[in-house]
């Protein structure tokens, strides 16, 4: 009878200890992971911007894509020969103003946060498939996912999840992705718009890059900027 004791009170010694070891195994593969992801509050990335008609080997359009984040403030820039695009937005608000340069005509468009609900719609309950390609960008080693926008857009996009910003709102169509954009193409049919990473910098971003220009500008509603198709 003591022996039947020694052997149950042997085993469940031995279940604990194997349950002790499973938790300190799981939490060495957590911590690696954490450890292995870097997580930034500011970060400004650059990427090649090109737009190209089908049929066409050559681009019909191409421009510098740059995207500065500081924690709650981001700010997107487009910018070609031909015309600039900036949207300033503040994820703590909700609010946005998106400024546009082109022919000589400077425009500031302000947007509440069910304006820029509007905006993104396309992008709302976005859901990424993953797949199983990987490759090497800019030294981060990025994995491939798709998805499909409500507007007939198809998003093919390579990742990182080496480095993430907290800040998962500075760009309406990843912000259900698993990590860092680093290469990526929206198709439709009829183009294919193509950003590829040019260079990513860690450094703090100055508060000036979220400044509202007071003047130069001839200010439109969302609804006048519709109108106008200026708002996109």
């Amino acid at each position: 009878m003591h022996s039947d004791e020694g052997k149950t009170g042997s085993s469940q010694s031995m279940k604990l200890l194997y349950i002790t070891i499973f938790f300190f195994l799981l939490s060495c593969l957590v911590a690696g992971i954490a450890m292995a992801q870097k997580k930034v509050a500011e970060l400004t990335l650059v990427y090649n911007y090109s737009l190209t008609s089908v049929g066409q080997t050559t681009p019909t359009f191409t421009a510098s894509n740059t995207f500065y984040v500081k924690g709650a403030l981001s700010c997107s820039e487009l910018r070609s020969s031909l015309f600039s695009s900036s949207t300033i937005y503040d994820a703590n608000t909700g609010m946005a103003v998106v400024l546009r340069e082109v022919n000589g005509q400077k425009l500031l468009i302000r947007l509440n946060q069910d304006n820029w609900e509007d905006k993104n719609k396309q992008y709302q309950g976005l859901a990424f498939r993953k797949l199983p390609e990987t490759k090497v960008i800019a030294g981060y080693k990025c994995e491939k996912a798709t998805a499909t926008t409500k507007d007939g857009f198809t998003i093919t996009v390579y990742y990182t999840r080496e480095i993430v910003t907290s800040n998962k709102d500075y760009d309406p169509q990843f912000k259900n992705l698993d990590g860092l954009p680093m290469e990526y193409e929206l198709t439709n049919g009829q183009l294919t718009i193509k950003n590829s990473m040019v260079s990513i910098n860690l450094n703090p971003v100055p508060a000036s890059r979220f400044d509202i220009p007071k003047s130069g500008y001839r200010e439109l509603t969302y609804d006048e900027s519709k109108k106008l198709n200026a708002g996109n």
